[in-house]
């Protein structure tokens, strides 16, 4: 399958720069996920959608203020430093600007000597490794000194930073926001929770290569970058009982899918607390055996997210969506509007006594 096959033309304008003051006002385009057939309506409209019986699955990732700016302890010269993932102890895996200037042993100082780090790999895809340096608690310094790492689409300065935050995000370690959760209130969740759909959280923590760009021809040689998840036994057990007595599994988010996905494959169908990490790849073809539904932001063209999009339905529906979303001036990525991939209603007996 060619990468070509999910390109589309998206016209600048429509990459949302700044979320809206309300988190449920943004549109919501409804898609039945076997007809392709589509609907236009608001967010907070995403409750007459759901029903008795349902799960909810959210990502409670949180963000951590990844992006530093420093400078080389020797010259003086400029540092961006990205963390993406923590390796042991004090290493990070890092992006840095310049990264010709990052040699192994270079220490690079942030807010005047309150946090330093020094250079201990040059990995194959150009990341560093960097150990960091410092008195006290480092996610205290980190909160003190670090910036939200926005996408390089969203060009404004981000004046709250929580708006980067899903309000459900506990589990720090997150180099992007899990976007499709931005969309939720307490108030709307708890609308959710009186209808009788129950509401599980699993953990991924976002990586930029989710994100990175499909840069072969043929989708089936993109390997994917590995990210950490983590799910309860207790949600594990909500979402098999809950598809045991057919009911319906609403993932939000691509990351929710990815980490139901990998867990359902690892266990032969059956969700069992676990965790490690996932490089799973969802493309069209693939056969799903947790999700059943999707809510999900609109995604740029020939991105991996609109492949696992596809899967979910048709390539075909997804494409003409996503026309019909660009056509009625929908906003885009990760500050712009919602999409329901909406299964069929399944009629269930609800039981409320597992609620996570």
């Amino acid at each position: 399958m060619n990468v070509n096959d999910f390109d589309f033309d998206l016209p600048e304008e429509l990459i949302a720069q700044t979320p809206l003051l309300d988190r449920t006002s943004s549109r919501l385009l409804v898609m039945d996920k076997e007809t392709g057939r589509v609907e236009h309506r608001y967010f907070r409209d995403i409750i007459g959608h759901l029903h008795a019986g349902d799960v909810l699955v959210l990502n409670d990732t949180r963000v951590l203020p990844a992006r530093l700016m420093g400078v080389k302890e020797d010259t003086g010269a400029n540092i961006e430093l990205l963390l993406l993932k923590q390796i042991e102890d004090d290493v990070w895996e890092t992006l840095v600007k310049p990264a010709k200037k990052v040699k192994v042993g270079t220490v690079v100082s942030f807010g005047e000597g309150l946090l330093r780090a020094e250079c201990t790999a040059i990995l194959d895809h150009g990341g560093r490794h960097f150990k960091m340096i410092y008195d006290g608690i480092f996610y205290e310094i980190l909160d003190q000194l670090g910036e939200m790492p926005l996408p390089p689409y969203i060009r404004e300065k981000l004046d709250d930073q929580d708006r980067y935050q899903t309000v459900f995000a506990k589990e720090r370690g997150s180099a992007a926001a899990p976007t499709a959760g931005l969309h939720f209130t307490e108030e709307l969740l708890d609308e959710i929770r009186a209808k009788g759909v129950e509401i599980a959280f699993i953990t991924l923590h976002v990586g930029l290569g989710t994100f990175r760009p499909v840069s072969v021809d043929s989708i089936e040689e993109h390997a994917m970058h590995a990210e950490f998840y983590r799910i309860t036994q207790e949600t594990a057990d909500l979402i098999n009982k809950t598809k045991e007595r057919g009911g319906r599994i609403i993932s939000v988010g691509t990351t929710s899918t990815r980490t139901l996905e990998s867990v359902a494959n690892k266990f032969g169908g059956q969700l069992q607390e676990d965790s490690g990490w996932t490089d799973i790849f969802i493309f069209p073809g693939y056969k799903f055996k947790a999700v059943d539904g999707l809510i999900t932001n609109f995604h740029l063209p020939k991105s991996t997210l609109v492949m696992l999009v596809s899967a979910l339905s048709d390539r075909d529906h997804i494409l003409n969506a996503y026309n019909e979303a660009i056509n009625e001036q929908y906003r885009f990525f990760s500050f712009g509007d919602a999409m329901f991939i909406e299964p069929e209603k399944k009629e269930t007996t609800h039981d409320t006594s597992s609620n996570v």
